[in-house]
């Protein structure tokens, strides 16, 4: 859960971080863009049954890596995006305390062929 309040932060930091930083263009509409995505995946991610939606933050993660080096961003804003990036892609493996396991996927339907009725017959 950490992981994901973490990701939050960072994306409520990208929407802040052009009037924080001073800076504009594209690289702001850029940060603009990602940070509220990644804010909201991370908020989804933070419950079990939702955790996988964290995967979604690796992609935005490697375009705040790429995008900066394609647009010729200006220093501050290319060292801010390069490190929101990184924190934001490795943040994305973090996968946190399983506490409890919901559903079963395709094993639940196709899994062991017959379910298991014991407790219903005793």
């Amino acid at each position: 859960m950490w992981a994901q309040l973490l990701s939050a932060i960072l994306g409520v930091w990208l929407m802040a971080a052009p009037a924080v930083l001073g800076y504009g263009g594209i690289a702001a509409a850029v940060d603009r863009s990602i940070g509220p995505l990644a804010a909201g995946f991370a908020c989804v991610a933070i419950w079990g049954a939702t955790r996988g939606v964290r995967w979604l933050n690796l992609p935005l993660g490697i375009a705040l890596l790429v995008i900066p080096w394609g647009f010729g961003y200006p220093s501050i804003a290319t060292a801010n995006s390069l490190a929101a990036g990184l924190l934001l892609g490795a943040l994305a493996f973090v996968r946190g305390t399983v506490a409890e396991r919901f559903g079963g996927g395709w094993s639940s339907l196709f899994g062991s062929g017959t379910p298991n009725h014991e407790a219903a017959d005793g």
